[in-house]
């Protein structure tokens, strides 16, 4: 087997656990509903509990296609930064403007939009407890409650509170928002996750600590005790370092630093992917995941979908509503894999609140399957939206968001598009660039604004009566093309390949932005058959992050790659010195 080393929701609705829980159960299936809570309404008036993960994505979407935002102005929607739509009935959002400033609205069930009380409240009120920290990973459960986990490692829960779920040792409801770092023994957390009524966190340093309710073993402890505090999941973790958590219903996985996966608590519908339908109690490892280097994976009500580091999707679970995308509504004990006929896919969507399942490809296309809009779509769908969030916006019941999305304005756009539409143009250009024998035509005081090297090459050699054409030679057309309508753009459209170029040419004009953009296009294009040579490429241009991981790959896929055209064509110089820093990595080892 070759080595892996991926690094990477006024009114009081809750529905938690009962005071008295029953012991371990092994439901029929994942779509019944948890017990209900002590102190709740009766049966005939508590909603369906559901619940889903949301964590941090620099993802530009219209937060106006969610209905619950349009009471708010346009004023209030061109502030915000981050936002939220979670709960039962997709009736309670949170959102966080540019200053880090958080605003809460809605129903306010179990008192989850943390004001103090539990009044619903249409007008959005301001919560004070960031001190201006930006908010990384946020999520909530089905009572609901609610996590929160800021830049520098603190973690904030608040909202039903009935089996400990908030982490503070005790079963009253949280009001308002609480730190509970301390109960981690001051560990940084970086990312947070909610099953039903359980939360999980993880830390800085690749540790996992669970708590909160435990009758199927979501919490990983080795019994069915409900877990008052943070405890740190031991078992098959140990020693192990984990990238990405994640929750079902009732069960809990981890994804670890050499892509291998873990799962652990209910598995009624082999939402584990272990190969049968029995709970675990700890942690136990995907072995049908064994040689492929997982990269994400997220959690639906019952399946799971995970994406490699070469882009194939794996699906397990329930799949009553095709959530699988498998073409029937069998449940599968293990991942299988899906959308092979596809492109390279790049990311995978789903969230413990819905049946819906979504991935996007590499060329941007968004394909959708599972429960969407009431209708059972069992096979992928190719739709017309751009992004995976737009989804679960008109499609998933209820539609809340699958992650914390950061938003870009109308304003802004609008500006953005002048440029856009200016680029190349013949008509307002006043400069071309020669390459290859073609013209560019570009604007010179947008190039002084955008670029320093332009800046300092306009005020010291050029002049009102100097020609209007500049020849390029050190590039080619679609390399230089890209550059410069990057200047206009802030964004790269170039083959893996091409970036190559593109990469030498912002080391060469010191544009560390556009590199760090090259070096993504890389990184997400890569295969067995290029790595070699972007490995090459970052050595020569001095891009450490993109050089350690198209090592990393080379050493996961080392048996593949040693084949390749590239690796033996690669000069001795460069070869010795991989053989011998992936022996020190113990690549060749049995």
């Amino acid at each position: 087997m070759e080595r892996c080393f991926s690094r990477n929701g006024s009114s009081s609705c809750s529905s938690p656990p009962p005071a008295s829980p029953p012991a371990v159960q092994l439901l029929p299936s994942p779509f019944q509903p948890p017990p209900v809570p002590p102190h709740s309404p009766p049966s005939s008036l508590t909603p369906r509990p559901q619940q889903g993960r949301l964590s941090f994505a620099a993802v530009m979407v219209d937060v106006s296609k969610w209905p619950l935002f349009s009471l708010l102005s346009t004023e209030e929607l061109a502030t915000i930064r981050q936002a939220c739509v979670f709960g039962t009935s997709a009736n309670e959002a949170i959102y966080i403007t540019h200053a880090n400033e958080v605003f809460v609205f809605g129903l306010n069930c179990s008192s989850c939009l943390g004001t103090g009380d539990n009044m619903s409240t249409i007008v959005a009120k301001k919560l004070d407890f960031l001190g201006g920290k930006k908010v990384v990973s946020f999520s909530y459960g089905s009572g609901p409650h609610i996590l929160l986990a800021t830049d520098d490692g603190q973690m904030f829960a608040w909202g039903h509170n009935g089996y400990s779920q908030l982490g503070n040792g005790n079963t009253n409801q949280g009001l308002a928002p609480t730190l509970i770092t301390a109960t981690l023994h001051n560990k940084k957390v970086t990312e947070v996750a909610c099953g039903s009524h359980h939360s999980m966190a993880l830390t800085h340093d690749g540790e996992v600590f669970a708590w909160g309710y435990n009758n199927c073993g979501q919490i990983g402890s080795g019994s069915t005790a409900n877990q008052p505090y943070p405890r740190k999941v031991t078992g098959c973790l140990q020693g192990k370092t984990a990238v990405a958590i994640t929750c079902g219903q009732t069960s809990s996985m981890a994804l670890i630093d050499n892509g291998e996966v873990y799962g652990w608590g209910y598995n009624g519908n082999g939402q584990l992917g272990i190969g049968n339908n029995g709970n675990q109690l700890t942690p136990c490892r995907l072995a049908a995941l064994q040689g492929l280097c997982i990269q994400q994976i997220v959690s639906g009500y019952g399946h799971c979908l995970a994406l490699t580091d070469k882009g194939l999707l794996y699906a397990w679970g329930a799949n009553t509503y095709g959530q699988l995308g498998t073409g029937n509504k069998s449940n599968n004990l293990t991942p299988l894999q899906i959308m092979a006929d596809k492109e390279r896919i790049v990311e995978v969507a789903a969230c413990h609140s819905t049946h819906t399942s979504a991935a996007k490809t590499q060329s941007g296309q968004v394909y959708m399957w599972g429960q969407c809009r009431g209708q059972s779509i069992v096979l992928p769908h190719l739709t017309h939206f751009n992004n995976t969030d737009d989804v679960f916006a008109c499609f998933a019941t209820p539609s809340v968001m699958w992650r914390l999305m950061s938003m870009e304005h109308d304003d802004f756009m609008t500006v953005a598009e002048a440029l856009r539409k200016e680029f190349d143009s013949p008509e307002t250009a006043d400069l071309k660039f020669s390459v290859d024998g073609k013209y560019i035509h570009v604007h010179k005081a947008v190039l002084k604004i955008r670029c320093e090297h332009f800046r300092s090459m306009f005020r010291s050699q050029w002049s009102e009566d100097q020609q209007e054409v500049i020849e390029i030679g050190q590039f080619s057309y679609p390399v230089y093309k890209s550059f410069l309508q990057f200047l206009y753009t802030d964004t790269v459209e170039l083959p893996p390949e091409d970036a190559i170029g593109l990469l030498d040419l912002a080391t060469s004009y010191c544009e560390n932005r556009l590199k760090r953009l090259c070096q993504q296009i890389i990184m997400r294009g890569i295969t067995v058959e290029n790595a070699f040579t972007l490995l090459s490429a970052a050595i020569r241009y001095d891009a450490e992050d993109l050089e350690e991981f198209c090592f990393r790959f080379c050493v996961n896929h080392l048996t593949q790659v040693t084949q390749t055209e590239a690796f033996w064509q690669t000069d001795g110089a460069m070869l010795k010195e991989f053989i011998s820093r992936a022996s020190r990595c113990g690549a060749f080892k049995n």
